[in-house]
């Protein structure tokens, strides 16, 4: 089951939180300090509440939180280049490391889809680190395609 995150979600929200960070820890351990997590559990209480910040899970009917996906509804308006249509950011998806490969990241980011259209979003971004390339190939299998390349030079 898919649905709106609840308090009662917060501790499988952590440890997957937790997951996504080793992720990108292993891959760039210079700028990911592993094992952390991007939000406290009284950050998250006063987060998954918030209209401007989507937070969906996949629940089993035992409770356990089987992914998330964390989204930030974002609109520039007025700027003299850029046009004013909104985004559905997924600042975060994540399908524990037991459940994957059984349809539930689909599922979330279907789910993700389906909210962002019935609420008139122009389209849906999010980020992926070079270091974690079954994201990219996930997220290349749903359809999506590159928008833009972040690059950087070591020093």
């Amino acid at each position: 089951m898919i649905r709106r995150a609840v308090r009662e979600d917060i501790p499988g929200i952590l440890n997957l939180l937790v997951q996504v960070d080793m992720v990108h820890h292993l891959g760039r351990p210079d700028l990911f300090k592993g094992p952390a997590t991007k939000y406290s559990a009284a950050q998250l209480e006063a987060l998954l509440p918030r209209e401007d910040t989507p937070v969906f899970v996949s629940v089993r009917e035992d409770g356990f939180v089987e992914g998330h996906a964390f989204c930030i509804r974002q609109q520039v308006v007025g700027d003299s280049v850029l046009t004013d249509v909104k985004t559905l950011y997924i600042d975060d998806i994540c399908v524990d490391e037991a459940c994957r490969g059984r349809g539930v990241g689909r599922a979330l980011y279907e789910h993700v889809l389906a909210y962002a259209r019935e609420n008139g979003f122009h389209h849906v971004t999010l980020n992926v680190w070079c270091c974690n390339p079954g994201a990219l190939k996930f997220y290349e299998s749903l359809g999506m395609k590159p928008l833009k390349i972040g690059m950087e030079q070591l020093l």
